[in-house]
């Protein structure tokens, strides 16, 4: 398609009325994915959302059924076939799709809280591939679902781009997952599908809590970011959907920092 043909659409306002959208990466109401998907709820959206395996659905299917998700499925990325599964169940329902926001990370604990230099190959391997390349291969199901263009965006962290203390391999993985970002932007470009990756302050959810000294880390940032406060999943969500709207049309290939201005401090 021609990107041009959409001049002046949507700009004034962020909406996503009319659109469908994947959330991949709800847990519980803590999530980063949750609160984007409320807001991506309040702003019109329609949203289909994932849990991870049955230990976890009954914890995200109450939270899928209050947004009105209209697509609940399984998806575990390192399961064959599971992430064909949801995307061919979208096109079935659907037919399209606008946005997705993928919003998982994982990486070994013996891998995470040691030492990069003694990082084992299957950990950061595994890593990888859970945190950076399921993003490249839901973007690859993704593209043909949005013939009109579309947005993908993923979730990274300052660890990307500068030392933080023990957040070990996931700061390369992070890295990595930003690079892709790029690549995809400018592979997809042409087809009007937006790639960005939304990097939050730290906030308490389940995923972080495995990080060592995480409540050090808030508090530092805390201090130390010029606005004095920690984001919230809200934050988040409000950037994440507004990236996902044709308000945001003009965008692509970014790392969108979402941290009350912590990254700007020397």
């Amino acid at each position: 398609m021609n990107p041009n043909t959409r001049a002046g659409a949507g700009r004034s306002t962020p909406s996503l009325t009319g659109k469908k959208g994947l959330i991949v990466g709800i847990a519980n109401e803590q999530s980063i994915a949750y609160g984007c998907a409320q807001v991506m709820r309040e702003l019109g959206g329609a949203i289909a959302v994932t849990y991870m395996n049955a230990k976890a659905e009954p914890h995200v299917r109450p939270l899928a059924d209050r947004l009105g998700a209209e697509i609940i499925a399984p998806l575990d990325v390192e399961q064959p076939g599971q992430m064909e599964a949801v995307f061919a169940q979208i096109e079935q329902r659907w037919g399209r799709l606008d946005f997705l926001l993928h919003a998982i990370a994982y990486a070994p604990a013996a891998d995470l809280h040691g030492r990069m230099v003694d990082s084992s190959a299957a950990g950061f391997a595994r890593a990888m591939d859970i945190s950076c390349h399921s993003f490249v291969r839901m973007a690859r199901l993704a593209e043909p679902l949005m013939k009109e263009g579309g947005a993908l965006v993923t979730m990274s962290y300052y660890g990307a781009q500068k030392v933080v203390p023990n957040y070990g391999i996931m700061g390369p993985v992070k890295a990595a997952l930003e690079a892709t970002v790029r690549y995809l932007a400018a592979e997809l470009g042409p087809g009007g599908i937006r790639v960005h990756a939304v990097s939050p302050g730290p906030i308490r959810t389940r995923a972080a809590s495995g990080i060592g000294e995480f409540e050090k880390l808030l508090d530092d940032t805390a201090s130390r970011a010029p606005e004095h406060q920690l984001v919230t999943i809200a934050d988040v969500g409000a950037v994440t959907a507004l990236l996902c709207s044709d308000a945001a049309r003009a965008m692509t290939g970014n790392v969108v920092f979402v941290d009350a201005g912590y990254h700007v401090m020397g």
